[in-house]
C-alpha cells in the first residue's frame, strides 16, 4: 500500500487503535521471547520464538504506517489551510470527533475563542449545534459533501460540510444573502423570503417584513392553500390584510424554495420591482429570448440592450444546449438544480450559479432566472486543481529521481573509466567523449525536474548579487547577440542573499534567454537589483510576501509578451510557449523551484506586444561578510597520485558499486564492498580491520545510511563519512548533521568527484 491516506476507514481506525496501545503489545511480545528462552529445545518452544517475533514486526509495521498516515494528514491539512486562508468566509478544520484543528482568519474574527470543538465554537447560532453536525458529517460521508441551511439567531446560516480523504472534515459557516435594513431597500426591493421543505420560513427581505406586517415562522401564517403553486393566483395574509399574488418560485440546489412576490400582473410593476431587486434575476421565453434583465443581471453579463438577445448568446459550458435546458424547465422537468455556466460578454471569466423556475402568468409561460457570481468559488476550486497537479508532480520528479541517478552514475562512471585507456587520437575517443557530454545533459535534465519539486541538491552561502552579475556580464552579452543591448542597474548599498551561486546563475541565464527569445527584431533587457522594505504582507497572486528586507531582482524585456490566459501556466513543467523542438518547458519551472528553496518568490507581468517583467523577491541578510579567502583555500593535492586507506563502500546498486570500485583501487584505496548495511556491519565485526573511511548509499532496502553509520561509529569514532544519495541533501539532512566528520556527494558523480571527495576526507 503506498500511501495510508489511501486505506479504508476501518483499517485506519485499527491502524491508529493499534499504535495506541503499541506498549501493552511489547508485554506479550516479551512473554512470548521469555518462554522460547525458558522452554526446553523444541517445536513449543519455536513456535513461542516465532509468535513473538511476529507480534514484534506487526506492531513496528503498524507504528510505521501510522506514521506515514500522520505525516498524509499534514500534508493534506496544510493544503486545506493555505486554501482558505483568504477566504471571507468563516473555515474550520475538524478531525472525526468534531475537534477543531485549524480555522482560517474569518472564522477566529466572527468566532472569538478558544473553542476546542466546533459545536462549542457556534454553540451561540442555534440550538442543538452538535445534532446538525452529525447529520452533516453523515451526508459528507456518504457524498463527499453535504451542506444545509439554518435558522439562526442571528438570521439564516448555510453550514457546509467537506469531506478531507480519511483525516477530517472543513466546514464553512457563511450567513445567507440578506437585504440590508434600510429604508430605501425596504421600499423598492421585491418581496422575497426563503422556505425549507417543512414548510418553515428561513428568511426574508426587509420588503416581505413590511408586507406581512412581522416575520412570521411558519408558511402556513402567510398562505392558506399549501403546497404552493407558481402558476396561480396566491392570497396572501398581509398587514392590510388579504392580498392577492403572482408566486415565482425558484429551487437553491440543496432543495430550498425561494419565494419571490410579484403583487402586480402590469409589465411596469414587473420592470420596476425586478429593477430594484438585490440580485440579478431575468425573465426567459421558453424558446430561449430574454424578456428582461435587471440592471444586476446586465452588469454581471456585460449587457447594455437585451432586445432581440438570446439566453445562449450570453453564457456557455452547460454541456448541453441551452434550449433543451429551457425547455425542460418550461415544461415543468429538471427545475430542482441549479448548473454553473461562463458568461461569453465580460471581458473577463465570469461564472454564473443559474438558478431557474417555472411561472405562468394569464396562461403565458416563461422562466425565471437568478444569477449567482459564482467566479471565485470557480477561482479557489482551479487552485486547489493546481495545487493538487503541482504536488503530484513534484511527487514524481523526487520519486524518480533516485533511480535515474543511479543509472546516470553508472553510465557517466563506467564512461570515464573508458576515457582513462583511451588517449585524445584514439577512434573510439570521440564517442566516449559523446556518451559522456549526453549523460551530463540527462543529469541536468533530471536536475531540472528536481529544482521544480525543490528537492535538488543546494550549496547555499552568502553572496552578492552586483559581484554574481558581474561575472555573467560577458556570457550573458555573448547569449543575447548583437541585436539586442543588455541593461544593467544596480542598487550601490544591495544586502547579501543566501543562495545557491551556480543554481542562481543559472535562474537568471534561463530568464535572460527567454527574454532574448521573444525579442527575435532585437531590442532592451534591463536586469535590475534594489532593496525593498516590506511594512505590510505583499499578496501577490495567490502568494504571501512577508513582512522584512528583500533584495529585489527584476529582468524585462520589450519582446511579444505573454497571453493573459497562458501567464499562470508559465512556471509549470514541459509547459511552454515557445514552437516544438524550441524549448523543453522547463526553464522557468526550474527558476521557479530554485528561487523557493533559496526562501523567495518569483513573480510574472506581461502585456501582449509590450513585453514581461519577472520580479524576484530574496530575504536580504545583513551579516558581516563571510571570510571568502578563507572558504576559497583548499588542500590541493594531484588528482593522479595514490593516496593509499581503506574504504568500506555500502551500495545496493550493483553498477554504481562496480564503478566506485574501479575508481577507488585505481587510486590506490584497498575497498571492501558491501551490497547493504548488514553485511557491512557483519563485515565491521572483525576487530583487526582497519577502516579509514566509509562510502555508503542513504537509501537502501533494510536499514538506511545515516542509522548503520551511527551504530558503526560507536566502535570505530574515528572514521570518516561519505553519503551518496540520488535524493536532495536536505531529505536527510537533519540526520547527517548529528554524524561527525561527514560530507555529502550527490549523484551522479564523476570519477574524479569520488575520489577527490574521498582524499578531502581522509587529509
Amino acid at each position: 500500500m503506498s500511501d495510508m491516506s489511501e486505506m479504508p476507514p476501518r483499517l485506519t481506525r485499527l491502524a491508529l487503535a493499534t499504535s495506541s496501545r503499541a506498549a501493552h503489545v511489547l508485554a506479550p511480545v516479551i512473554a512470548c521471547f521469555a518462554l522460547a528462552l525458558v522452554l526446553p529445545p523444541g517445536l513449543l518452544g519455536l513456535a513461542f520464538l516465532v509468535a513473538g517475533a511476529t507480534l514484534l514486526f506487526m506492531t513496528g509495521l503498524i507504528l510505521w504506517l501510522v506514521r506515514r498516515y500522520r505525516k498524509s494528514q499534514e500534508v493534506l491539512w496544510q493544503t486545506a489551510a493555505a486554501l482558505n486562508q483568504h477566504d471571507a468566509v468563516p473555515c474550520f478544520g475538524t478531525d472525526d470527533t468534531g475537534r477543531i484543528l485549524h480555522r482560517n482568519p474569518a472564522a477566529n474574527r466572527r468566532f472569538p475563542g478558544d473553542a476546542a470543538h466546533l459545536s462549542g465554537a457556534i454553540a451561540e447560532l442555534f440550538a442543538a449545534p452538535q445534532s446538525v453536525i452529525q447529520r452533516l458529517r453523515m451526508k459528507a460521508d456518504d457524498q463527499g459533501a453535504a451542506s444545509e441551511d439554518i435558522s439562526a439567531t442571528r438570521g439564516a446560516l448555510r453550514i457546509s460540510a467537506h469531506r478531507i480523504d480519511q483525516v477530517g472534515y472543513l466546514w464553512r459557516i457563511e450567513d445567507r444573502i440578506a437585504v440590508p435594513d434600510t429604508a430605501g431597500a425596504a421600499k423598492v426591493a421585491l418581496p422575497m423570503m426563503r422556505v425549507s421543505k417543512a414548510n418553515t420560513i428561513l428568511d426574508m427581505n426587509e420588503a416581505m417584513h413590511e408586507l406581512l406586517g412581522g416575520r412570521p415562522k411558519s408558511l402556513d401564517r402567510v398562505v392558506r392553500q399549501l403546497p404552493l403553486q407558481a402558476d396561480l393566483p396566491t392570497q396572501l395574509e398581509t398587514a392590510a390584510g388579504p392580498v392577492e399574488a403572482q408566486l415565482a418560485l425558484v429551487e437553491d440546489e440543496d432543495g430550498l424554495t425561494q419565494v419571490y412576490v410579484w403583487p402586480g400582473a402590469a409589465p411596469k410593476t414587473e420592470m420596476t420591482h425586478a429593477d430594484a431587486l438585490p440580485v440579478p434575476l431575468m425573465r426567459i421565453s421558453p424558446s430561449g429570448r430574454i424578456l428582461m434583465a435587471n440592471p444586476r443581471a446586465r452588469s454581471l453579463l456585460a449587457l447594455e440592450d437585451t432586445t432581440d438577445l438570446d439566453f445562449a448568446e450570453v453564457v456557455e459550458g452547460l454541456g448541453r444546449p441551452i434550449d433543451e435546458w429551457l425547455l425542460d424547465i418550461s415544461e415543468g422537468r429538471g427545475t430542482g438544480r441549479t448548473e454553473v455556466v461562463r458568461a461569453t460578454r465580460p471581458s473577463q471569466d465570469v461564472y454564473l450559479q443559474v438558478a431557474l423556475g417555472r411561472m405562468v402568468d394569464r396562461d403565458q409561460v416563461s422562466i425565471l432566472a437568478v444569477l449567482i457570481d459564482a467566479t471565485e468559488l470557480k477561482t479557489l476550486e482551479a487552485q486547489f486543481v493546481q495545487s493538487q497537479k503541482m504536488q503530484a508532480i513534484g511527487q514524481l520528479a523526487g520519486g524518480v529521481a533516485h533511480d535515474f541517478n543511479n543509472l546516470l552514475t553508472a553510465i557517466s562512471g563506467h564512461c570515464d573509466l573508458l576515457l582513462l585507456r583511451h588517449e585524445p587520437g584514439d577512434p573510439n575517443y570521440g564517442d566516449l567523449v559523446q556518451i559522456n557530454q549526453n549523460a551530463n545533459r540527462a543529469a541536468s535534465l533530471v536536475g531540472q525536474l528536481l529544482a521544480f519539486s525543490r528537492k535538488q541538491n543546494m550549496q547555499p552561502e552568502l553572496i552578492d548579487l552586483r559581484d554574481t552579475l558581474g561575472d555573467l556580464t560577458h556570457l550573458l552579452n555573448r547569449l543575447v547577440g548583437e541585436k539586442i543591448n543588455l541593461h544593467w542597474t544596480h542598487d550601490p548599498d544591495l544586502p547579501w542573499v543566501r543562495a545557491d551561486k551556480r543554481q542562481l546563475e543559472q535562474v537568471l541565464m534561463n530568464l535572460v534567454v527567454n527574454a532574448r527569445d521573444a525579442m527575435p527584431g532585437g531590442g532592451q533587457i534591463t536586469v535590475e537589483t534594489r532593496t525593498a522594505h516590506l511594512t505590510e504582507p505583499l499578496q501577490r497572486e495567490r502568494a504571501e510576501v512577508p513582512v522584512g528586507d528583500y533584495v529585489v531582482v527584476t529582468v524585462q524585456d520589450e519582446g511579444c509578451g505573454i497571453a493573459g490566459d497562458k501567464l499562470p501556466k508559465i512556471f509549470e513543467p514541459f509547459y511552454s510557449t515557445k514552437r516544438l523542438g524550441e524549448g523543453t518547458g522547463l526553464g522557468l519551472s526550474m527558476a521557479y523551484g530554485i528561487v523557493k528553496q533559496s526562501g523567495g518568490f518569483i513573480f510574472a507581468d506581461s502585456e501582449v506586444g509590450r513585453g514581461s517583467t519577472f520580479t524576484m523577491y530574496f530575504p536580504a541578510h545583513h551579516a558581516s561578510a563571510p571570510d571568502l579567502a578563507e572558504a576559497a583555500v583548499e588542500r590541493k593535492r594531484p588528482s593522479n597520485v595514490g593516496d593509499g586507506g581503506v574504504v568500506l563502500l555500502v551500495e545496493d546498486e550493483a553498477p554504481v558499486r562496480a564503478f566506485a570500485s574501479r575508481a577507488l583501487r585505481l587510486r590506490g584505496y584497498t575497498v571492501l564492498e558491501a551490497d547493504c548495511a548488514e553485511q557491512a556491519l557483519q563485515t565491521l565485526e572483525d576487530g583487526s580491520l582497519r577502516v579509514d573511511v566509509f562510502v555508503t548509499d542513504v537509501v537502501m532496502p533494510g536499514m538506511d545510511g545515516p542509522s548503520w553509520v551511527t551504530q558503526a561509529l560507536k566502535q570505530r569514532p574515528g572514521v570518516k563519512v561519505v553519503f551518496v544519495s540520488g535524493y536532495a541533501e536536505d531529505a536527510f539532512g537533519h540526520n547527517r548533521a548529528k554524524i561527525p566528520n561527514s560530507v555529502f556527494l550527490p549523484k551522479p558523480f564523476s570519477l574524479s568527484q569520488l575520489t577527490e571527495t574521498v582524499r578531502n576526507q581522509l587529509y
